[in-house]
């Protein structure tokens, strides 16, 4: 598969600014040290808890936040350093689907200008095929073409994500953020939006990050997952695989949070002790190990660990890692 986006080693880091000078005191470091490839066509889920992360990822991977220190890659082009202008022709290929579809959407102008702004602003088609463009696209998301001179606020927020991909695909784009896409909506709108994203993989060959809290929906469309801890990647793997076979004790502990419908099934719930940390001041060595069960003193609390993969399966875990040496099925 040919890689489309890769980031190694991506860092955002918030200063923290105090008094009448406004000096740097401290620094909230959001993402601290990322590194990830997404293909063509490929799904990456992003997932964890609240402040881990994973929208600053997928911000600062479109260049919408500077990256503080890392690389990423567009086609193996490098595009960390590049300026708005030299930006400008990339951004047709890689866009974004916002959390909430009625502030990303501008209250003043009409759906139609709405998903015709990136056309205007590219330079693409004459005026005519612009409009049919947008006419096209409109109705590939089951929206009617006649909304074109309606406002946001007429509509639901269902129709209104539904404005929002619309405007993300009108500029035929490669890759696209979805941030949330769906967790502001009803489970019922979900379902469908989810069925249009992957429809819309399908026709037009599009990759996705797609950042979410439910775990059952990252399942159902991504092809692999990555798990994130307070700024880092903890473990990632295919979906399948992650799913059935969760190697870092976090993964564990999120995957046993999830609802089975099935009430005869059983599942042992693995409740973690206190609160997340502080991204300002995050706790030495691994980053877990406040709150990890398999913890082990004077090891996971002062070395951080490595990203060990094993058969296509990453993880950054000190314990788990000398349980598969200790395997005599553990791979040379």
């Amino acid at each position: 598969m040919t890689e489309l986006i890769r980031v190694e080693n991506l860092k955002k880091h918030f200063p923290i600014r105090k008094g009448i000078l406004r000096k740097v005191k401290a620094h909230v470091k959001a993402v601290d040290g990322v590194s990830l490839s997404i293909h063509e066509k490929e799904t990456i889920g992003l997932v964890g808890e609240s402040g881990c992360g994973k929208t600053t990822v997928g911000r600062t991977i479109l260049k919408l936040l500077e990256p503080t220190e890392g690389s990423i890659e567009y086609r193996e082009e490098e595009i960390t350093h590049l300026n708005k202008h030299q930006l400008r022709p990339l951004r047709k290929k890689l866009q974004i689907i916002f959390q909430d579809p009625y502030a990303s959407l501008n209250p003043r102008m009409t759906v139609g200008k709405i998903i015709r702004e990136g056309l205007d602003i590219h330079k693409i088609g004459k005026k005519s095929q612009r409009d049919a463009m947008v006419a096209e696209v409109l109705e590939r998301v089951g929206l009617p073409r006649n909304i074109l001179d309606r406002y946001p606020h007429e509509f639901s927020g269902g129709q209104r994500q539904r404005v929002g991909i619309a405007r993300a695909l009108v500029l035929n784009p490669e890759f696209i953020v979805c941030d949330e896409a769906i967790s502001a909506l009803d489970v019922s709108i979900q379902a469908q939006i989810i069925n249009l994203l992957a429809d819309l993989k399908e026709e037009y060959g599009i990759a996705y990050l797609f950042i979410a809290h439910d775990l059952s929906v990252v399942e159902h469309i991504s092809d692999r997952v990555a798990v994130m801890y307070l700024g880092k990647i903890v473990e990632l793997a295919e979906t399948k695989e992650l799913f059935s076979n969760p190697l870092h004790p976090y993964t564990r502990a999120l995957l046993s949070s999830v609802p089975q419908p099935d009430p005869t099934l059983k599942r042992e719930r693995i409740v973690l002790q206190g609160d997340v940390p502080s991204p300002i001041a995050p706790p030495s060595g691994c980053s877990f190990h406040p709150r990890c069960p398999l913890a082990v003193e004077g090891l996971c609390d002062t070395k951080e660990p490595n990203v060990v993969e094993s058969n296509g399966h990453q993880f950054a875990c000190h314990v788990v890692e000398e349980e598969l040496n200790a395997s005599p099925q553990a791979p040379a």
